[in-house]
């Protein structure tokens, strides 16, 4: 377990703020003061499969940690109250002021995000977005470009989510 994971980093109750806050189990923790539960559970993110006219798959480059100047494919996290559908567009109205024409479900995947040296488990839903329009798109909010690629332009290697790169190569499988 690395010494990212929340249950080595959560060291305080967040109900009542003692230190009896104790691991109760591989994904929990319990107040011993207060008995407030708590359990490590996944956060929802997507992802999205943009491909231009040529059958090129576009991947971004991050603009902030982590993993800054890596490759990504545009998405983020669901915000609370929100359908995956509408994170989706959102997000990449966000990152790229790109609008959805369509979406279809491609898949999903576990992901450890680590972030302020706290582990964030994920599940990431990726989609097949077909764009109203590719032009006029810029990069936006925590992205610092974005570009079409063919499998063998880029190296698997500099995406480091483990998940998003299950997807690129999944994408890339079925053609």
């Amino acid at each position: 377990m690395q010494k990212t994971h929340p249950l080595k980093v959560l060291k305080f109750c967040p109900k009542c703020g003692s230190p009896e806050f104790k691991v109760s189990g591989d994904r929990s923790l319990n107040c011993g003061n207060c008995g407030f539960h708590f359990y490590i559970n996944a956060s929802a993110a997507v992802a999205a499969l943009v491909k231009n006219s040529e059958g090129k798959l576009m991947l971004v480059t991050r603009g902030v940690e982590p993993d800054l100047g890596k490759l990504d494919l545009p998405g983020g996290f669901v915000d609370h109250h929100e359908t995956i559908e509408n994170a989706l567009k959102r997000e990449l109205a966000e990152e790229l002021g790109l609008k959805v024409k369509s979406m279809q479900y491609a898949g999903s995947a576990p992901n450890e995000y680590i972030f302020s040296d706290f582990t964030v488990f994920t599940v990431d839903m990726a989609f097949e977005v077909e764009a109203e329009s590719l032009k006029d798109l810029h990069p936006h909010d925590d992205i610092s470009g974005f570009r079409f690629y063919a499998e063998g332009e880029f190296n698997y290697d500099d995406i480091p989510a483990s998940s998003m790169k299950l997807f690129v190569k999944q994408f890339f499988s079925k053609k």
